[in-house]
């Protein structure tokens, strides 16, 4: 089973336990993958609205099969049990299947409160 044949989007949020730990699983994996933050640019975040018809992230799209509000066990299970990889039973570097810590919502809260006061104006800069 090659991994070259797996295309992945990773839609995920900049500070995330859910999506820090879809990281983890495809660090795990050593999957290459497309990541949109859909913090740093809400487009990403209508993109995923858009293609999982639903708001909750993180999603992950795999070979065209959205997998939508998902935690990185859940994508690690689906992955595996699809056949596109055999199992590991090495562990993550990260926890795959918790919460934002209330250190991560602060770290986002100052993000996006910086970028706003970066700019002179109460606007909030898209890359």
């Amino acid at each position: 089973m090659a991994n070259e044949n797996i295309e992945i989007t990773a839609y995920l949020k900049t500070f995330c336990g859910w999506s820090e730990g879809i990281r983890a699983v495809l660090r795990k994996y050593e999957l290459e993958y497309v990541e949109k933050d859909i913090i740093k640019n809400p487009a990403f975040r209508w993109e995923m609205e858009q293609k999982s018809g639903q708001p909750l992230s993180p999603c992950v799209v795999v070979n065209g099969t959205m997998l939508a509000d998902v935690s990185g066990e859940e994508v690690e299970a689906w992955i595996t049990k699809s056949g596109l990889l055999e199992k590991s039973d090495a562990a993550p570097d990260a926890p795959i299947d918790s919460a934002c810590t209330d250190e991560q919502h602060a770290a986002m809260d100052a993000a996006a409160r910086f970028s706003s006061q970066a700019s002179g104006a109460n606007v909030r800069i898209v890359e």
